[in-house]
């Protein structure tokens, strides 16, 4: 254990020593940033903040670091945190998520349920307004569903409105029935109901998520999958869609239709790709964003003492851990799978490698999911000493020895942090199992599209619940989850999550759930997550508290320097 914790050790500070970022004086974003953003924009309508009286910059534009390229900005075919980000400022659902994780009304003005939750019904607003001008109508909001879970849009969310238990949405994403059959209806131009084949409680909190958010039929019929482009794009949020230089920069552009726009301070938001977490310090450092979408993990012991006020270490429910593919050698193994995620020193990763508030995970779900009635699989009870030996004693059973070591590729997007924890956790294998681990990188846009065609032995694989109940973790590893391309599938699993729909409580079903889960190992969780990034101390609004780590540009301001 002791040539372990030093080889990880003298690991760690060959990364630190590669990816340490100097700072040439304390720069804080304000001109620097509207300066390095290259974006005309209007000056502030407003001059103090109308609820703080803080003075407001003169031209407020946003600056925001946003990890890579987006692969899309269709809200039915976004599947990711980069996409998703700009989404939610571009569009508007029923629902959104407050500054503290809770499910706040947004065009919904109010929401009501029947039949035992088996019907609800949203009143709209009539407000609602499309980039266009034109009203935002239930008649939108069933086209959007309808095309989440068209086979024919391809949408890896699909199972997003099945989970919900949307009347029909199975039969409609196997082919078996037409969108048109789905559980969904426009009583009028405002009222939008949703029929459940199965009741649940927290549909709610479930239309947060862009899968349920509407689309406009004009636009995407008019232009096919050109709909997302600046001049095509017709959408209902805060924002409308600028320019998009790839590589360089998205900019969006407020929406002078919005419905609440009269209260939106910021102008423009320009979303910066960053695949580099180092890159995006520097341009942080030097002023040129107002916030970043990570911190790299090597600079955490700096950042804590020279910018502690910056630094934001958000709860969030997200668990980070490694897929494995069990359509392929050696993975189709359990015991193979079963080693692997014992050996893990989590203890010595979060305390020594993340430092950044994260947990020790042994389990797929966060033990502080709302309601959820937590149960520490036994592997988790044990001491490292003792999950090392039973690693090693699963890999001997599964035939791998010293002279047939265990060899595989752990691929991972590029990301310093992502890169060193993968250095870390393939050095642990290597001592502790004699595991050959080649790791290999790819950027962002590659790294999703060849993970969702199964090109891999194991890949790096992170979870932000889409809304604060346990069935957002479990539904990921179901049989037809769009997300669960590592291959695994259980019937005992499924039909526990199935049946917990409509349960009256659906904890032991998923006290169960999780019990199958820790007998075939599909993943390896290493860490429940929370959210790290550095914001200016001009920006003011950032939603430091929610849990589900949803960040509306409309909500926040930039102050004067």
């Amino acid at each position: 254990m002791t040539a372990t914790i030093n080889r990880c050790a003298f690991a760690l500070l060959a990364l630190i020593m590669l990816a340490a970022c100097s700072e040439e004086g304390r720069q804080h974003a304000g001109d620097e940033a509207l300066a390095a953003a290259e974006v005309d924009a209007p000056e502030s309508r407003m001059r103090d903040h109308p609820e703080t009286g803080e003075k407001l910059a003169r031209r407020q534009v946003l600056v925001r670091g946003n990890a890579s390229e987006p692969a899309s900005l269709d809200p039915h075919l976004v599947e990711d945190t980069v996409g998703g980000a700009i989404v939610v400022d571009l569009f508007e659902g029923l629902t959104r998520s407050g500054p503290n994780g809770d499910t706040e009304p947004a065009l919904a003005r109010s929401w009501s349920s029947s039949d035992n939750n088996l019907t609800w019904t949203f009143r709209l607003r009539e407000d609602g307004r499309w980039s266009d001008g034109t009203t935002v109508t239930a008649h939108d909001f069933v086209y959007g569903w309808r095309r989440a879970v068209d086979p024919e849009v391809g949408s890896n969310y699909a199972y997003y409105i099945e989970s919900a238990g949307v009347e029909n949405a199975a039969e409609i994403i196997t082919g078996e029935k037409e969108p048109e059959a789905l559980g969904v209806r426009a009583i009028d131009d405002f009222t939008f109901e949703v029929t459940l084949a199965q009741p649940i409680t927290y549909l709610p909190d479930m239309t947060v998520h862009y899968t349920m958010f509407p689309a406009p039929r004009e636009a995407i019929e008019t232009h096919g999958p050109d709909w997302t482009k600046p001049g095509n794009m017709v959408s209902n949020g805060a924002y409308l869609l600028d320019t998009w230089h790839l590589g360089e920069k998205l900019v969006a552009a407020r929406n002078p239709h919005y419905r609440e726009n009269n209260r939106t301070i910021i102008d423009r938001v320009v979303y910066v790709p960053i695949e580099s977490s180092s890159a995006e310090l520097q341009r942080y450092a030097s002023g040129e964003l107002h916030m970043t979408s990570t911190v790299p993990v090597s600079q955490m012991v700096r950042l804590k003492k020279e910018r502690p006020d910056e630094l934001v270490m958000a709860p969030s429910i997200a668990t980070y851990m490694y897929a494995f593919n069990v359509n392929r050698p050696p993975f189709d193994d359990v015991r193979v799978r079963r080693a692997l995620t014992y050996a893990i020193d989590r203890n010595l990763i979060v305390n020594y490698i993340t430092r950044g508030g994260q947990m020790p995970a042994f389990s797929l779900t966060p033990g502080y999911v709302s309601d959820f009635d937590f149960q520490q699989p036994e592997y988790g009870t044990w001491s490292q000493p003792e999950r090392d030996e039973a690693a090693r004693r699963e890999l001997e059973k599964a035939g791998y020895t010293e002279d047939n070591p265990l060899a595989f590729e752990l691929l991972y997007n590029t990301d310093e942090s992502h890169k060193a924890l993968a250095i870390v956790v393939s050095q642990m294998w290597k001592e502790k199992l004699g595991a050959k681990v080649t790791i290999s990188n790819l950027e962002w846009k590659t790294f999703l599209s060849e993970k969702q065609a199964g090109n891999y032995e194991m890949a790096r694989f992170g979870w932000k619940g889409d809304y604060n109940e346990a069935s957002t973790f479990l539904t990921l590893l179901t049989t037809d989850s769009g997300n669960n391309d590592g291959g695994w599938g259980n019937v005992e699993y499924d039909q526990l999550l199935q049946d917990a729909r409509s349960a009256e409580d659906p904890n032991p079903y998923y006290v169960q759930a999780e019990e199958i889960l820790w007998q075939e190992f599909p993943v390896a969780p290493v860490y429940f997550n929370t959210t790290v990034a550095l914001v200016s101390p001009v920006l003011k609004g950032y939603p430091e508290n929610n849990p589900r780590n949803i960040i509306y540009s409309k909500d926040m301001y930039i102050t004067a320097d």
